[in-house]
């Protein structure tokens, strides 16, 4: 899901660099352990619909691998929106070209939703074709292709619009926006910011924040269906640069909850 070096900085420098925070951290944090449980059903209520969208292929898994179990076992219709196909993540790489990796990331991505176990006739999938790494310049193009698939009943979950990825910013921007216009509600996931934030981060929205809980099954579904993503797991065969996911980075996204900003 990185798809840039150069991905966000700003004055707070949410950098994505190095291995980041720890996971034995994060299981340290005062604040995140104080974070007060949700129920899925609250958060989409009977009769509504959950709207996925993610940057790239992955995010869905990485950020709501969890939340789309719970959203299928509650008999929730859920949409999935991808935003680009993800050709960015291996820059220079003769071996992961854009052409390649536009073909293969879509497909780990289905493969992944398959691990979860989700029902097909409660899923629907739309690809938006925008440039990976280039969301930012096309936000307000992207915001009206999310228009047009946003019903007022929706429950909108998007990367967090301070995430520390230039795609996952611009992609939070335009889905809040568009929810507003819809008259849809929206929340944000976070996914980068664990890997930049300190434990106690007051540029955490912690009084925004909710955990939805995941039992064993769940959390192994979701683990079995992070590793569909091999493009993003494993050392590039041309480069030899590091996986654009790390070990961490992994581990940090298979808590036994996930996080949703209100």
């Amino acid at each position: 899901t990185l798809s840039s070096s150069s991905a966000a900085s700003d004055v707070y420098k949410r950098q994505i660099q190095g291995q980041g925070t720890s996971p034995q951290a994060w299981k340290a944090s005062r604040r995140l352990a104080q974070v007060a449980d949700i129920d899925c059903t609250q958060l989409v209520p009977e009769g509504c619909r959950a709207v996925i969208i993610a940057p790239h292929p992955d995010d869905e898994i990485l950020g709501t691998g969890g939340l789309l179990q719970l959203l299928a076992q509650a008999q929730r219709q859920i949409l999935l929106i991808s935003v680009t196909d993800g050709a960015a993540s291996h820059p220079g790489s003769r071996y992961w070209t854009p052409q390649r990796l536009s073909i293969v990331r879509p497909q780990e991505s289905a493969d992944a939703l398959k691990r979860l176990g989700l029902p097909p006739n409660q899923v629907q999938w739309v690809h938006g074709g925008f440039p990976d790494t280039g969301v930012a310049a096309a936000e307000i193009v992207l915001r009206e292709f999310l228009k047009t698939y946003l019903q007022p009943s929706d429950v909108v979950f998007a990367t967090w619009r301070e995430d520390g990825h230039a795609d996952h910013e611009a992609v939070g921007r335009a889905a809040l926006t568009a929810a507003l216009e819809c008259g849809a509600r929206a929340h944000e996931i976070p996914i980068w910011a664990w890997h930049w934030a300190s434990p106690e981060d007051p540029r955490i929205p912690w009084e925004r924040a909710r955990k939805l809980q995941l039992d064993k099954w769940a959390q192994a579904r979701k683990r079995h269906a992070i590793q569909a993503f091999a493009s993003q797991l494993y050392e590039d065969p041309d480069t030899g640069h590091a996986p654009v996911l790390s070990g961490t980075a992994v581990e940090r996204l298979q808590q036994p909850f996930e996080v949703v900003f209100l």
